[in-house]
C-alpha cells in the first residue's frame, strides 16, 4: 500500500490575521511600562482601557472604541489610585463598570459615563480594601453578576461580593504569589498557576483545592480552562529553559497529557482560548507573532494552524467579547496589540475567509451574552448554571439594560478624644503609612506658612492703627 500524507479537514485551517488600518488604530497613548506580567489592556463591545505611564500614583485610559486615531496628550484619565495599576477588567453584564487593583493593596470599582471621560475620574464607585499587599489580579466571575476575585501578593485570593462591598470568602491555599486565574465555563471551579511551580484546581466557595500538580519539569507561569472540554492548558518554560505548552485532564494533574516545546524565546507565552471555534492563541510577550491551535478531545488533542507574524513587539493583548466582533466580514477572534515603542494599540482580527457574504452559523454557535445566569446570593448559596448564551446574527449589537447599584452603608462613628476613628482609617502597610506621615507632615507645613502669614498681616494691622492713632487730627 502506498504512503500517503494525512490531512486533517478543518474549517479554520486558512483562519489569517489581518491588522487594522492605521487610522482605526489608538495612537500617542504612554502605555505604562510596569515589567508586571498583565496585559494592562481591557477592552468590551464599547470601550478600551489602556494601563498608562504616570507619576504620583497609578492611572488608566479609557476610550470609546469609535474615537479612533490620535490620542491628545491631556485626554482625561482614571487616575484615583495611590500606586500603579497592575490590572483592568470589565464587567461582562454591564458595559461601563470596570473593575481595577493595584499597588495601594486596594480593588476598585469604576463608572465610566455615557460616550466616555470628560474630565480626569479620581473618586471611585466602591473601593474595596482586605489585602494587606499589592493586588496584581483581578477576574470576574463568568456566570454570576457583582462577583469579583482579587488576587494578592499576600497569597490570599478574596471574593467579593459587590451588591454589600465586602470580601465573603478567603481561599487561602497558596504559598507563594499567584500568577492567573481561570475559570470553567460555569465558575464552579477556579484554575490557579502559583510561583510556588504548583498548578491547582480549586472549588471557589469552599476554597477547597480538588486537584494540584507539582511541576517541576514544565514550569507553569499562565492557565486557562478549554470550556467544557475538561481539559485544562498552561504555558511555561521546560527544564532547558525553552517556552513549552502542556495540556492536562482537569480531574487528574499526576501526569499532563501532552506537553509540547514552542521556541527557545525568553518571553512570556499568553493563552487565549476560543470555546465557540475550539481555538488556542498563543502569544509571546516581547515578540510580535501569534500562533494559533485547534483543539480536540481526541489524539493528537493540539493541531497547529498558522502563525500570525508581525515586526513590532507586543506588551500585552486585550480581546474583545464575542458579542464585539463583526460577522459580517467572519472574524472569530479580535486582539488589541500593545506597541510600547510606538505608543500604538493596534486591532488585528482572526478572519475565516468566506466567499458568500450571508450569515455563517457553522462558525458562530451560540455564545455567552451579556445577561447573567445568577445572582450572587444563588451562587454563594451552591447553585452552579451554564452561561445565558445568545445568537450573534440577531443580538450582537444588542447592550445590556443591567445598571451597576453601589451598596450604600450606614455610616457608623466611633469616637475617641474627638477622633472619630473609623473615619480615620489605620494604614495597613508600611507604605501607607510613610504615605500618611509625609501627608501629615505637608498639612503641618502648610498650616504653620498660614500662621505665618496671619501673624505678618496682624502686625502690619497694628502698625497701621498706631499710625492713625499717632497722626495729627484734621481740622
Amino acid at each position: 500500500m502506498s504512503w500517503r500524507p494525512q490531512y486533517r479537514s478543518s474549517k479554520f485551517r486558512n483562519v489569517y490575521g489581518k491588522v487594522a488600518n492605521r487610522e482605526h488604530c489608538f495612537d500617542g497613548i504612554p502605555i505604562t511600562k510596569n515589567v508586571h506580567d498583565n496585559h494592562f489592556c481591557a477592552v468590551n463591545a464599547r470601550f478600551l482601557a489602556i494601563v498608562t505611564e504616570s507619576a504620583g500614583g497609578g492611572s488608566f485610559l479609557v476610550i470609546p472604541l469609535e474615537q479612533t486615531g490620535r490620542i491628545e496628550p491631556n485626554y482625561p484619565k482614571v487616575c484615583g489610585h495611590q500606586g500603579n495599576v497592575l490590572d483592568i477588567k470589565w464587567n461582562p453584564f454591564i458595559d461601563n463598570i470596570i473593575a481595577s487593583c493595584s499597588e495601594d493593596t486596594s480593588v476598585r470599582i469604576w463608572e465610566i459615563p455615557e460616550g466616555g471621560l470628560k474630565r480626569n475620574m479620581t473618586e471611585a464607585l466602591l473601593e474595596l480594601h482586605g489585602h494587606s499587599r499589592r493586588v496584581g489580579l483581578v477576574e470576574w466571575h463568568p456566570t454570576t453578576n457583582n462577583i469579583l476575585f482579587s488576587a494578592g501578593y499576600d497569597y490570599k485570593v478574596l471574593i467579593w461580593n459587590l451588591d454589600v462591598g465586602e470580601p465573603v470568602k478567603m481561599i487561602d491555599c497558596h504559598s507563594d504569589v499567584i500568577l492567573c486565574m481561570s475559570f470553567n465555563t460555569d465558575g464552579s471551579l477556579l484554575t490557579t498557576t502559583c510561583k510556588d511551580k504548583k498548578l491547582r484546581v480549586i472549588e471557589p466557595r469552599s476554597g477547597r483545592v480538588l486537584q494540584e500538580a507539582n511541576c517541576k519539569n514544565h514550569r507553569v507561569n499562565r492557565v486557562v480552562f478549554l470550556g467544557n472540554m475538561k481539559r485544562l492548558l498552561t504555558t511555561g518554560v521546560s527544564r532547558w529553559n525553552t517556552r513549552q505548552i502542556a495540556l492536562w485532564d482537569q480531574e487528574d494533574l499526576s501526569m499532563p497529557l501532552i506537553e509540547e516545546e514552542i521556541d527557545g524565546l525568553s518571553g512570556l507565552l499568553f493563552p487565549f482560548y476560543d470555546a465557540d471555534t475550539h481555538m488556542l492563541y498563543l502569544a509571546g510577550k516581547g515578540d510580535g507573532n501569534i500562533r494559533y491551535y485547534e483543539i480536540s478531545t481526541e489524539k493528537p488533542y493540539l493541531s497547529y494552524l498558522m502563525e500570525f507574524r508581525s515586526p513590532a513587539p507586543q506588551k500585552g493583548l486585550g480581546v474583545m467579547p464575542k458579542h464585539g466582533l463583526d460577522v459580517s466580514a467572519c472574524e472569530v477572534f479580535r486582539f488589541y496589540k500593545l506597541v510600547t515603542l510606538k505608543g500604538l494599540i493596534e486591532p488585528i482580527s482572526m478572519i475565516v475567509p468566506r466567499r458568500s457574504d450571508s450569515y455563517q452559523e457553522d462558525i458562530y454557535p451560540m455564545t455567552p451574552g451579556t445577561e447573567p445566569a445568577l445572582t450572587p446570593d444563588e451562587w454563594l448559596g451552591g447553585i452552579n448554571r451554564d452561561p445565558v448564551l445568545m445568537s450573534l446574527k440577531e443580538g450582537y449589537k444588542k447592550s445590556s439594560k443591567m445598571v451597576f447599584k453601589a451598596p450604600i452603608k450606614e455610616k457608623k462613628s466611633v469616637v475617641v478624644n474627638g477622633i472619630d476613628l473609623l473615619e480615620n482609617v489605620p494604614p495597613r502597610t508600611e507604605n501607607e503609612l510613610l504615605r500618611m506621615f509625609f501627608r501629615q507632615q505637608d498639612e503641618i507645613r502648610r498650616l504653620k506658612e498660614e500662621l505665618a502669614q496671619k501673624d505678618i498681616r496682624i502686625r502690619q494691622l497694628q502698625l497701621e492703627l498706631k499710625n492713625l492713632r499717632n497722626s495729627p487730627k484734621n481740622c
